[in-house]
């Protein structure tokens, strides 16, 4: 059961990833194309468009501290995971062997 459980959360965690990927992406080119149909002078665009780069980046860089910290806390589950098989497999041979 908790197999089924760890499993259903992985994919939802990396699902939540890529979708906050796509939705970034989105983001990125709906605003490229509203700088181009928006009538303002060059000066103020390209204040528009450095602002919104740095918007961007720091979008980006959350998006992919989050991601870090979901793939350690995976890995550790997983380590977790295995330490425990390790130990049911050892007890299993102890009782096998009598």
């Amino acid at each position: 059961m908790t197999d089924e459980f760890d499993e259903r959360t992985e994919e939802n965690q990396s699902s939540f990833a890529g979708n906050v990927g796509w939705f970034l992406a989105g983001a990125c080119i709906g605003a490229a194309v509203a700088v181009l149909y928006a009538p303002k002078s060059g000066k103020q665009t390209r204040r528009y468009l450095a602002g919104k780069v740095q918007q961007s980046k720091d979008a980006v860089a959350d998006t992919s501290s989050s991601i870090v910290e979901a793939s350690r806390d995976m890995f550790e589950r997983g380590k977790q995971l295995v330490d425990d098989a390790a130990d049911l497999f050892e007890r299993g041979r102890k009782l096998v062997k009598g």
